[in-house]
């Protein structure tokens, strides 16, 4: 297994693995290119892949510090840290063959690493509360991250504007979001 910084040779990879697993529609190439500017402060990039035989097999996008927009979705008032240090983790995607294998462990931990050199002290994230089995909850659960709150319908908006296709509701996703943050002097 290789970890790799996300770079340009890899987006439509990575484009394809999270729609695969997030839904038709989940990201773009085009956004994925923003995203992954988001990612890049102080010349530290915060985004990585993992690969298995020169093929994708985990992705994970992050914003660095002050180069993310916080919305309604972000309950500010009662983040463990200041804005400028809170730095967002946008997305993880693995494999179904290589979960458990610790591929998301270690692409988190390489993005905290990042994301401290830029600064940050902290991550917020917005977890998809109905995976199967809350699988993504209990994940950043036992990375350490502590619940803030929970955001109903969170990706509603994505199905109706941009025509996201959740892989549980269909064309019009009502799942919920639990606001988390994850402080890295605690790990």
């Amino acid at each position: 297994m290789q970890y790799l910084e996300l770079s340009e040779n890899y987006f439509s990879a990575v484009v394809a693995l999270a729609n695969s697993i997030h839904g038709d529609n989940y990201l773009s190439l085009a956004q994925l290119q923003l995203m992954q500017l988001q990612g890049v402060k102080q010349g530290v990039n915060a985004s990585f892949i993992a690969i298995d035989r020169d093929r994708v097999v985990g992705y994970r996008l992050s914003f660095s510090p002050e180069q993310w927009q916080i919305d309604h979705w972000c309950s500010e008032g009662s983040w463990p840290v200041v804005v400028k240090q809170m730095a967002y983790f946008k997305s993880v995607g693995v494999v179904a063959s290589y979960r458990g294998k610790g591929v998301a462990k270690n692409l988190l931990r390489l993005s905290i690493q990042a994301l401290q050199q830029q600064g940050a002290t902290a991550g917020l994230a917005h977890i998809w509360r109905e995976s199967p089995g809350n699988t993504a909850q209990l994940y950043f659960t036992k990375a350490g991250a502590k619940l803030i709150n929970i955001h109903p319908e969170r990706w509603r908006h994505l199905s109706e504007t941009l025509g996201y296709n959740c892989p549980r509701c269909g064309q019009t996703c009502l799942c919920s979001a639990a606001e988390m943050a994850l402080l890295f002097a605690e790990l």
